[in-house]
């Protein structure tokens, strides 16, 4: 009986170790996950007046939330937060336009990516900025926490001037009034931007830099990891990815002719 009683306790020690690699548990275990997502960026992740938040990053959330058979509650997360709030415990998932990149990947576990999209240019009307070459001495948005400026100037090396802001409504601002030449992120954050502004901002479609935004999950959640590909994989296969795309940036002009299931990174 002893000996029995042994090795039940083994077994249970080796689950509870197994179920939280890497120092915690995984999302799996809960009925009720924390999501992070943005609540400065219209169209993609926004607070509304009435302190709830809508948005593509958002409805997607929603959809793994379900697909996973748990209740979602959402927390507003700035760029900048991202990778603490999943380290800290705070959040057990994020979807906020987080594009997956290598030194991300040494803090936190991505799933997905569950959209791809390029890295586009925001402009005044009658502005000459066409391609990301036409930035070269002129003065561009860096929002902090954001990686997108530095892929102009590091990765391009094209020589434009950055003037740092928290957040792409202060951009956006700056933007208006002259104080910058350009925004430049995500194609999607920038449409969101404009259809919400409604002044007449241009957008370039310069379309560089790959952009892979992926869903932040704890490091060591792999078991969670593969269950949100298994939902990502879903939505596309059951056109819910085609229609949330359509119905948040439908009327940007980005090109949503071709929504095929991306190539995932992998959960190690």
């Amino acid at each position: 009986m002893r000996r029995a009683l042994a090795v039940v306790l083994a077994l249970t020690a080796l689950a509870a170790s197994a179920c939280g690699v890497g120092g915690g548990e995984t999302l799996l275990d809960k009925d009720t996950v924390v999501i992070g997502v943005r609540p400065d960026l219209p169209q993609v992740g926004f607070r509304t007046s009435r302190g709830t938040f809508e948005g593509f990053d958002v409805d997607v959330a929603a959809y793994v939330a379900k697909k996973l058979g748990k209740k979602a509650v959402y927390r507003a997360v700035l760029a900048a937060d991202r990778e603490k709030v999943l380290v800290d415990g705070q959040a057990d998932m994020v979807l906020a336009t987080y594009t997956i990149s290598q030194d991300r990947k040494a803090k936190v576990l991505f799933a997905g990516p569950y959209h791809i999209s390029y890295q586009d240019i925001l402009t005044r009307p009658g502005e000459q900025i066409r391609n990301v070459r036409d930035l070269r001495g002129r003065t561009i948005c860096n929002v902090k926490g954001s990686n997108a400026a530095d892929r102009v100037v590091v990765e391009r090396g094209i020589a434009a001037r950055l003037a740092p802001f928290d957040d792409y409504a202060a951009c956006l601002s700056a933007l208006k009034g002259g104080k910058v030449d350009a925004v430049t992120t995500n194609d999607v954050i920038l449409a969101g931007l404009a259809i919400r502004d409604g002044s007449g901002l241009r957008l370039a479609n310069a379309q560089f830099n790959e952009q892979r935004t992926g869903v932040g999950l704890r490091k060591g959640d792999v078991a969670g990891c593969e269950a949100v590909n298994r939902a990502i994989t879903d939505m596309y296969q059951d056109g819910t990815a085609s229609r949330l795309l359509h119905k948040w940036f439908g009327s940007a002009g980005l090109d949503l002719s071709t929504i095929a299931v991306p190539q995932f990174e992998g959960c190690s």
